[in-house]
């Protein structure tokens, strides 16, 4: 009965081809609107998901050697200042830690930046490719140097916009050449940032950089956890990996202070009187003790709330505030697109029950039951909210697409939004469907016969 009824929902749909195509077009326009909103919304959130959790002290900044000043005090020992005790080996073993999104050795050092015409004193720091990405930086001109420049040693650079400005004024600095320790580099991209102290400085790859300055060491590492919330557990991870790498740290610990206290102000343990050979803190923590004497930081970083999970109590909030927003907007947008939708297959099924009111008699004379008659109007409009459910789909993607291309809006379809198109198409079909398909299967088959 069921194949029956959709030959002749097909073949009662054909015989209107421009009614039935009005009433897939809305359909179409309903579902691909809720498909797009709902691609776009999901991609936004995603996206404010992600900026949110890495938004605060997600940094975490290793460097080589250990001095505290004013340490004694504090029970917290003085150590050797400088040296060359983390390698790129170290960077990478900080790679895999749980909660690591990036980890970037670098060397810098301050020396003077030329070109034919003009001459800069700056900072020029050598850097592994991950920097952009922790720090947010926006590439105006060209693209950050590659994985393969490191490895290679290559002579490029990247520079700020300020840096830029005093070298090259107005020109396209690009393909052009500055000097730095009798050494040339081709510029292959300029940066923006919003951090004054980083516009005037140059970026070259650290293994050139350690070729110029004739080490084989890191100055250090700066390393980006996935989440602000795992700033802490992250640094202390680190510090655990260095002891056992550097092989200090496992002696008595009685002079250290705890790290969770000093929120990763470096507290090192002693081996044979050894203190650690480098130091961690977290960005919050250099923020709060910059410049202070280590007794006061010690102090203030002891007696505050656990930064992280301040962090990680804003940062839930904020992500439940905008899970609520988007789906409320969603909720509005696809009961609108589908009333529309819904409103014309009633309007056109309605129309279809009146026009075919002396065939409903005639089937019903032959022994065709309510429930037949209900059930083949519910047929053909299930299939005309189908079929302009795999249009809507079709545009759905499309348009979403050309957002995403034209507004560079992140959008995500998944396989979930794929059924769920198909879903509101059928949902849709019988819930508006059904009253015109009730109102055919009562009609009184005698004054359906006498219907002109």
């Amino acid at each position: 009965m069921l194949k029956t009824s959709l030959r002749i929902a097909w073949k009662a749909l054909r015989q209107n081809k421009l009614r039935t195509g009005l009433a897939i077009l809305g359909m179409t326009i309903g579902v691909a609107a809720v498909l797009t909103m709902f691609a776009l919304g999901t991609g936004a959130q995603g996206s404010v998901s992600s900026e949110v959790k890495s938004a605060g002290t997600t940094l975490i900044f290793v460097r080589a050697g250990n001095f505290t000043r004013g340490g004694e005090e504090s029970r917290i020992p003085t150590g050797l200042g400088s040296a060359n005790t983390l390698t790129p080996s170290d960077a990478d073993a900080i790679r895999g830690i749980p909660g690591v999104r990036y980890a970037a050795g670098w060397v810098m050092s301050r020396t003077w930046i030329q070109t034919p015409d003009q001459k800069y004193f700056t900072q020029i720091v050598g850097a592994d490719v991950a920097f952009p990405q922790m720090y947010g930086w926006d590439m105006s001109k060209g693209h950050f140097y590659k994985a393969s420049d490191v490895s290679s040693a290559a002579n490029v650079a990247v520079i700020g916009s300020a840096l830029r400005d005093r070298l090259f004024g107005d020109a396209n600095p690009m393909g052009k050449t500055i000097q730095a320790y009798n050494q040339q580099y081709r510029i292959v991209g300029v940066f923006n940032t919003s951090n004054d102290d980083q516009t005037d400085i140059a970026i070259v790859p650290y293994t050139t950089l350690e070729k110029q300055l004739d080490r084989q060491s890191l100055q250090g590492v700066t390393v980006a956890t996935e989440q602000a919330g795992l700033a802490t557990q992250v640094s202390a991870d680190i510090k655990g990996l260095l002891h056992k790498r550097h092989h200090v740290g496992d002696g008595p610990a009685g002079m250290a202070a705890p790290s969770s206290a000093l929120g990763g102000l470096q507290a090192p343990s002693m081996e044979a009187g050894v203190p650690d050979d480098f130091t961690v803190k977290t960005q919050a923590a250099e923020a709060l003790t910059k410049g202070l004497y280590t007794s006061v930081a010690a102090f203030i970083l002891a007696n505050m709330p656990q930064v992280d999970q301040v962090n990680m109590q804003e940062m839930s909030g904020t992500l439940n505030r905008a899970g609520k927003t988007m789906t409320a907007l969603l909720a509005a947008i696809a009961t609108i697109s589908l009333i529309v939708g819904g409103v014309g297959i009633m309007n056109i099924m309605l129309v279809s029950v009146t026009e075919r009111t002396r065939e409903i008699g005639i089937r019903r004379a032959v022994g065709a039951r309510s429930r037949d008659v209900r059930q083949q109007f519910l047929v053909e409009a299930v299939t005309l909210s189908l079929i302009g459910g795999v249009f809507g789909i079709i545009a759905g993607f499309l348009a979403a697409l050309l957002v995403t291309y034209v507004l560079q809006w992140p959008a995500s379809i998944t396989v979930s939004a794929v059924f769920l198109g198909f879903g509101i198409a059928a949902a849709v079909g019988i819930a508006f469907g059904f009253y015109p398909a009730q109102r055919a299967s009562h009609l009184n088959p005698i004054e359906a016969l006498r219907y002109e």
